[in-house]
């Protein structure tokens, strides 16, 4: 399902500026180039603001979530009202993890999330690599738990929009609908894609049958959440 939201304003009342960043995957331990500026070019191509974060990689957690959440301060001071995120697999997990971990600092708040055939749990035995990676071989239940995102949905989260193929070996669409309960339990606002065939990274999906109509869905589905007064950060 998906939700209107306001049009975005300032407190001066002008159009609130808005930036997208893109989080690559990679398992955690390597950055997909096809999942990062060729993404920013689409966004681009849609008048959007948008940039590549590449995050840390091969470090433990909360190392990623720390240095997501200071690229995020770092656009708003430089005069960013609301920031959406937009990430892939191991990626998409991250962006997942900025948009729904708990913060007190405003400053690291998330507009919107944006998750391609995203790793949501670290409690599942599937995709391993970037378990081990983020949390260790011998990560105790409680961090893989405080590290999945369907545990961190609460009614104060930002919308979703997530998209998966149904023949990924790789990172199977169960994690898509983990997430996608958890969000409806808690009324969250969200929509769903998961196009039948397809391998894993498909990035823009060019080329690759229904799933390559996953961009179209979600330029419609970011305008909605940025409203008509949004326009592109500086």
């Amino acid at each position: 399902m998906s939700a209107a939201a306001g049009t975005p304003r300032t407190a001066d009342g002008r159009g609130a500026t808005a930036h997208v960043v893109v989080l690559p995957g990679g398992g955690y331990g390597t950055h997909a180039e096809h999942e990062a500026e060729p993404i920013v070019g689409w966004l681009t191509g849609l008048g959007l603001s948008a940039s590549v974060f590449r995050y840390p990689v091969n470090v433990r957690h909360p190392v990623p979530l720390q240095a997501v959440r200071s690229e995020i301060r770092r656009l708003r001071e430089q005069g960013a009202d609301h920031i959406g995120l937009i990430g892939f697999s191991a990626g998409g997990h991250l962006a997942g993890h900025a948009a729904l971990a708990p913060s007190a600092d405003p400053r690291e708040a998330v507009r919107f999330a944006v998750l391609g055939y995203p790793v949501t749990s670290m409690e599942t035995a599937t995709y391993r690599p970037s378990q081990l990676i983020l949390l260790g071989e011998d990560a105790p239940p409680d961090l893989r738990r405080a590290t999945s995102l369907d545990a961190l949905v609460t009614t104060a989260s930002p919308p979703f929009f997530l998209w998966h193929t149904a023949e990924d070996v790789h990172v199977p669409p169960e994690h898509t609908y983990r997430l996608a309960a958890a969000l409806a339990a808690h009324d969250v606002p969200h929509t769903v894609h998961v196009f039948a065939h397809g391998p894993h990274a498909l990035g823009l999906a060019h080329g690759s049958g229904d799933a390559a109509t996953w961009t179209t869905f979600a330029a419609a589905w970011i305008a909605e959440q940025l409203g008509p007064g949004a326009v592109a950060a500086p």
